[in-house]
């Protein structure tokens, strides 16, 4: 079932949360030892939630939106009582004291907590590595990469683990997983959702979105989290627009653009023929597509670099003084470069962020949105991406993030779809790019693509 079916069912008395706990329980238990996905697993307080769910159903209580629902998180989202490592052996034994507010507001909603997932250390790495736990692993084939920094998100989903996750997106953290793995991700607008008890990686950049195996799943959870937050005072406070009226809505009279240049160079052959087929797909179901030209893409991502290096510094500077040997050498030599942004580019990098969205905005003025591959290539092997392992690792790591960090840079929202496989049977994932605040229509546009396509209702072969 899709998170969306479940939630149904269990509302509807047709099946228990205690059943559907079970279920993803037992699941976990034969295949974390295969993928990894998951950090802390607590099957125990998972059940008694179920359990609790179940006996105020009998009551006659009104179910939540999420009532009984179990799912699993990016293990970065405080939870009042629960060890957060963020991924990393710093915080390998932090317990928070706080609960984030996204999480909290899927809490509220009646979800269940089956435990924490799988990230890079502190977020901070776009490939599924964690020296400290080890790399998570593609359900799709395990000697390669999940993507990150929200690995554990994008394999537990695909692998029905879970229903569905948060993950986060700085340059490309929920968008890259989601196409690795394949599944559907929202990258939102800057301030749309509360970061309030996230970890923090770099507060220009930061932002929060769900990942599930629909868009429609996605929608759910965006629509309890979106919204003003006393505790984050950057969100936004303008009313919060109903996603879920968008579910059923058609592509026609939408117009979607392909830029000219810059996201359709240099393509893995497998992802240029599946950007052509879903082109396609969009035409047949009503949409007109047009070319566009975008500005220099590349000055926006070394922008996007820039201010990520030197917020990322600035958070860690005192750990990285104090405790340079508990990091990683990855995420360590990361920090360090921030070090080295001067204070003057810095702020020439945050200065032109206004500039550069009203050129962007002029540049898409006759689009609702635009379309380009998340990441100009299949998952890599876990192998090729090796820091320190492989020669070619960091060019790999480079190129796999060029196509994601702009629309961070500009604060833009984004959707991540499934749309095909590569000739070896990975997944291939597509973004759809919007304007600020423009989730609704890009829920309109995924929901409309995917009944059109069968990509997001494909499994993985894993062992029995």
């Amino acid at each position: 079932m899709t998170l969306s079916a479940v939630a149904e069912a269990i509302a509807a008395k047709e099946v228990s949360s205690r059943e559907v706990t079970q279920a993803c329980l037992a699941r976990i238990e034969r295949l974390q030892p295969v993928l990894n996905a998951f950090i802390s697993i607590e099957p125990e307080t998972a059940l008694a939630a179920a359990d609790a769910a179940d006996a105020a159903l009998a009551k006659g209580a009104e179910p939540g939106p999420l009532h009984g629902v179990p799912l699993a998180h990016k293990d970065m989202y405080y939870d009042a009582g629960h060890v957060v490592t963020c991924g990393s052996a710093i915080r390998r034994d932090f317990v928070a004291s706080t609960t984030s507010t996204a999480l909290q507001r899927l809490k509220d909603a009646g979800s269940v907590r089956l435990g924490s997932l799988h990230m890079v250390e502190f977020a901070y790495g776009p490939t599924g590595h964690n020296v400290h736990f080890g790399p998570a692993r593609n359900p799709w084939n395990t000697d390669h990469v999940t993507g990150g920094s929200s690995s554990g998100s994008g394999a537990a989903v695909a692998a029905r683990l879970t229903y569905a996750a948060l993950g986060s997106d700085t340059g490309g953290s929920i968008r890259m997983p989601a196409h690795f793995c394949g599944v559907s991700g929202i990258k939102t607008t800057t301030g749309l959702v509360s970061r309030a008890g996230a970890m923090p990686l770099s507060q220009s950049l930061d932002t929060v979105g769900p990942m599930a195996r629909t868009v429609e799943d996605c929608a759910r959870l965006l629509a309890l989290m979106a919204g003003a937050d006393p505790l984050d005072p950057t969100t936004s406070t303008a009313p919060v627009p109903d996603y879920l009226a968008e579910i059923d809505g058609s592509l026609r009279g939408l117009t979607i653009g392909v830029p000219a240049s810059f996201y359709v160079d240099d393509l893995d052959a497998d992802v240029a023929r599946v950007l052509e087929d879903t082109i396609a797909t969009l035409k047949r179901a009503g949409a007109c597509i047009v070319e566009i030209t975008l500005p220099d893409q590349m000055r926006l991502s070394s922008a996007s670099q820039l201010v990520l290096n030197a917020e990322a510094a600035a958070f860690h500077a005192q750990w990285v003084r104090e405790r340079p040997q508990d990091y990683g050498a990855q995420a360590r030599a990361r920090l360090e470069n921030g070090f080295a942004v001067p204070a003057v580019t810095y702020l020439e990098a945050l200065r032109w962020r206004g500039p550069a969205l009203a050129a962007h905005l002029e540049a898409v003025a006759g689009v609702d949105a635009w379309i380009a591959p998340a990441t100009p290539t299949p998952a890599p092997t876990i192998a090729e991406t090796d820091v320190g392992g492989s020669v070619g690792a960091e060019a790999m790591i480079q190129r796999i993030t060029r196509f994601t960090r702009p629309v961070n840079y500009l604060g833009l929202p984004a959707v991540s779809l499934p749309c095909g496989f590569s000739a070896s049977g990975l997944p291939i994932g597509m973004q759809v790019v919007g304007k600020p605040f423009a989730e609704a229509l890009l829920v309109r546009l995924g929901c409309a693509f995917q009944r059109e396509t069968d990509f997001h209702d494909e499994m993985p072969e894993l062992p029995a």
